[in-house]
């Protein structure tokens, strides 16, 4: 355990950071807010360009992009006439809304939070610090509520085993926010991520399509990676900081009821029965979900168009029987209100969408991101900012960002329509740009205050110390900020330097 002056002397410092960057982020509109300002200055922008003739060399087409005036009488036609299309058809929505049906009823019908406390109490002390930190990362699949359910329920254990609770929140933190694109599982954030993904890339290639699962190698192999290093900063850090709790025992988490219990075997029972009925679709040569000219899985198969709705289903199933045999499901009102309430959580996403649904149509229509993207690939080609230090920092680019602004998809709604083309032009698939983005909107989500579970970490914190601050916090959480980011980073390139596709259909260049 560090003795006192040493914290003492560490405290302000950290106090006065966090002060300055909430200061600088509070600042900043809501990201709706910020969207509709966006969209504004792309307005005044393109009448502005189109005054003085702005334009580019398409390099693929080697055709002039002049941009276009968007507050000419036309394009503010344009405007009122597309507003409706620009959010019905765009990507994200649709494929986010569906995967919540799933991931939303197994929330709300107690199957995550009970499959995490069941993994967590029947965990040898031995190891029991690398399944918290797996748990932590697997649980992003199901959104939000791992950050909330995770943390308490980690505290309590390793209270137990004779740590210090902050311990357990502060690794159950750590790992879910700062592994946050790292997983075993397809989940919603890849739905959400392709479709930006895809819009941006669009303005390249008008026929290029993303996919949720273009990623899943290389998050694949992160999700086993960062556990190591997760476990690693534990002992070396977390550990030695807290030591071992003195103080008044808290109450005991509630145990794992027999309902609950029954809930967990056959909602492990169906998963397994569709699973095993996932197989025989994929497995045999002539499997209903392969191509069925070329008996391939992964290249214009059955299997990926039907990516968005296998993810929904695959989390549909256990909740809803979860919640039959655990009876928090009594009928079917039960049911259909705990759909309703998980989507009912997606009001502001929805709010989201809209406006930047119409900022990114203006910014294609405009033709302003086009031309930033080929005048920007120009530049750095010109100055040789290419290759590995271009990905370094892009990927820092985005770390910074995210301690202002906390939303995943504000962000990536943000940057793709300029990043995503500005890396096709110079050579780098959509693919491999998302993989980079996710890695820097991941690593400085622990110690980021916009994040709004960094405050409700806090309130679990001073159950059990009294003086706990935030500056407490982000002290014990920097280091995993710091350790993810070096080998996330040295992972990347070294995939790089490999040639590794990052996924299906997700290669590392444009064709």
């Amino acid at each position: 355990m560090i003795n006192k002056s040493s914290k003492k002397t560490a405290q302000p410092f950290f106090q006065r950071t966090l002060h300055t960057i909430e200061t600088t982020g509070n600042r900043l509109p809501d990201p709706i807010v910020l969207f509709i300002i966006m969209a504004s200055l792309i307005l005044l922008a393109s009448f502005i360009a189109s005054l003085f003739n702005v334009s580019a060399v398409h390099p693929v087409t080697e055709e002039e992009v002049v941009v276009e005036n968007l507050l000419s009488g036309q394009g503010i036609l344009e405007i009122l006439t597309g507003m409706v299309q620009n959010f019905s058809e765009f990507p994200p929505l649709g494929a986010v809304l569906v995967v919540m049906l799933g991931v939303g009823l197994a929330e709300r019908s107690g199957f995550f939070s009970t499959l995490m406390k069941r993994s967590v109490s029947v965990t040898p002390k031995k190891i029991i610090i690398p399944v918290i930190v797996f748990i932590a990362i697997i649980g992003n699949v199901a959104a939000d509520a791992t950050q909330v359910v995770l943390p308490p329920i980690a505290a309590t254990v390793l209270m137990a085993f004779g740590y210090n609770p902050l311990i357990g929140l502060v690794v159950a933190y750590a790992s879910t926010t700062g592994a946050f694109s790292a997983n075993l599982l397809i989940g919603m954030t890849d739905t959400l991520a392709a479709g930006f993904t895809e819009t941006g890339a669009q303005t390249v290639d008008p026929e290029y399509s993303a996919n949720p699962a273009m990623n899943y190698y290389f998050i694949a192999v992160s999700a086993i990676f960062l556990l190591v290093v997760s476990t690693w900063v534990a002992h070396k850090f977390t550990i030695p900081h807290f030591g071992y709790y003195s103080g008044e025992q808290a109450e005991k988490e509630e145990g794992i009821t027999e309902l609950e219990k029954k809930g967990l075997k056959w909602a492990g029972i169906s998963l397994a029965a569709f699973i095993g009925s996932i197989l025989l679709m994929i497995i045999p040569e002539g499997g209903l979900l392969r191509n069925h000219e070329t008996g391939s899985l992964l290249e214009e198969s059955p299997f990926m168009d039907a990516v968005v709705p296998l993810i929904t289903i695959f989390f549909f199933i256990p909740g809803l029987v979860y919640g039959i045999g655990s009876k928090s499901i009594k009928s079917s009102k039960d049911f259909a209100s705990m759909l309703g309430e998980s989507m009912s959580t997606m009001g502001p996403y929805i709010v989201l969408v809209f406006v930047s649904a119409q900022m990114l149509a203006y910014f294609e229509s405009s033709n302003l991101g086009p031309v930033v993207s080929i005048v920007g690939a120009d530049f750095l080609q010109n100055i040789g900012f290419t290759g590995i230090p271009l990905f370094i920092f892009f990927i820092l680019f985005v770390g910074i960002i995210n301690v202002l602004i906390g939303s995943a998809s504000a962000k990536w709604a943000i940057l793709s329509p300029i990043f995503v083309p500005m890396f096709m032009f110079l050579g780098y698939d959509p693919a491999f740009t998302q993989v980079m983005y996710r890695i820097g909107d991941s690593i400085t989500n622990p110690i980021t205050p916009m994040l709004p579970y960094l405050v409700l970490l806090l309130s679990f914190a001073k159950q059990y110390d009294k003086k706990a601050g935030l500056g407490t916090l982000i002290a014990a959480l920097f280091p995993y900020t710091v350790f993810f980011a070096i080998f996330w980073i040295i992972l990347i390139i070294v995939w790089y330097l490999l040639g590794i596709p990052v996924g299906p259909q997700g290669p590392l260049f444009t064709s």
